[in-house]
């Protein structure tokens, strides 16, 4: 911390600690202070809630942040910088918005061909191969994104249509749990084909398979899916979790 950063601490006998932290981040910045801090036990409910209501905004968890008896534990560290707006209409949702979960939304296209076969996509960085497509980006809607990510990945400018799927992903290999959007992208004609231009470093090779040969190259979350489209073959958009649909 620098000379014009404060950190508080709630005594452990304060009834009202958001009152508590209100008061006293106002008296910090009135004295000079640019930044307050609080770190808050991931366990001490009441005190996330008070900081809240305070008006601190959550930046994140600190591993092994702060010492105890029993060894370092992890701490949600919460900051107020001088110039916030925490009075104004969007005040609450500006805190909350740092405070609440957020999901990753990832956005696919299904391209086929005119032989029935599925587009798949081998990578660079891991073994699985993929539907063309990827992360969206923040604040970006769901199919814009998997149209940005084609142009990206195999050069086709494309218009998508409706969501063949939605799936909610479990954690996954160090990931947290993400939301999945399936577009249709149509059937590719031979001169579509020839137009594309893959991402060079990013995407190694293109493979047109049917759904059965493609189980064997992709995760089997994505076999699922695929075999599902290819067998129930979709005009609506059904939703899954876990890559297995739900009634």
């Amino acid at each position: 911390m620098n000379d014009r950063t404060v950190r508080l601490e709630v005594p452990s006998d304060e009834s009202d600690p958001a009152s508590y932290l209100r008061a006293a981040w106002r008296i910090a910045v009135e004295q000079g202070a640019e930044r307050v801090e609080l770190v808050v036990g991931t366990s001490d409910g009441h005190l996330r809630h008070a900081a809240h209501r305070a008006g601190f905004l959550h930046e994140g968890v600190l591993r092994k942040g702060r010492a105890t008896p029993d060894g370092a534990e992890d701490v949600h560290l919460y900051a107020i910088v001088a110039g916030d707006d925490h009075e104004g209409p969007a005040g609450f949702s500006y805190v909350m918005n740092a405070a609440l979960p957020r999901t990753r939304v990832i956005a696919h296209a299904l391209f086929r061909d005119a032989d029935d076969r599925v587009l798949l996509l081998q990578v660079s960085y891991k073994n699985d191969w993929e539907l063309p497509g990827g992360i969206v980006e923040r604040h970006e809607p769901p199919r814009r994104g998997a149209e940005r990510e084609v142009l990206e990945e195999i050069g086709l400018e494309r218009v998508l249509g409706q969501p063949l799927v939605v799936d909610w992903l479990p954690p996954y290999i160090g990931w947290d749990d993400a939301v999945e959007f399936i577009f249709d992208g149509g059937v590719l004609t031979p001169d579509d084909v020839a137009a594309m231009t893959l991402n060079d470093g990013e995407i190694v090779s293109a493979h047109w398979l049917t759904a059965r040969e493609a189980a064997g190259h992709v995760s089997d979350l994505a076999a699922r899916r695929l075999l599902w489209i290819d067998d129930v073959r979709p005009t609506t958009t059904t939703y899954f979790e876990d890559g297995r649909p739900q009634d």
